[in-house]
């Protein structure tokens, strides 16, 4: 697919890019090769392949769930100069 000077303006405005005149030029021909790539890829006949939930059929190992550090809120919050039911309370920032 060829892209024309006045498409890479918008695609730069759009990505919010500074593009020289003089980059123009290549970058309308590296989008132009994207594109005819993902033309080249859209066709592939894919209609027997079969999508993957993922690429890797294995089984994860998980660690226990378990809490394996003691609850020290009280201590943390000794501190603090405002706390409620056990939150932290501070100032409202926002107007």
């Amino acid at each position: 697919m060829s892209l024309s000077t006045d498409d890479v303006a918008k695609i730069a405005h759009l990505a919010r890019l500074a593009v020289t005149p003089d980059e123009t030029g290549a970058l309308k021909r590296d989008l132009s090769n994207i594109l005819d790539l993902v033309a080249q890829m859209d066709a592939v006949d894919t209609a027997d392949v079969e999508p993957m939930a993922h690429p890797l059929e294995m089984a994860q190992r998980l660690r226990e769930d378990r809490a394996d550090r003691e609850d020290r809120r009280d201590d943390y919050q000794a501190n603090a100069p405002a706390v409620e039911n056990g939150l932290f309370l501070v100032p409202k920032v926002i107007e």
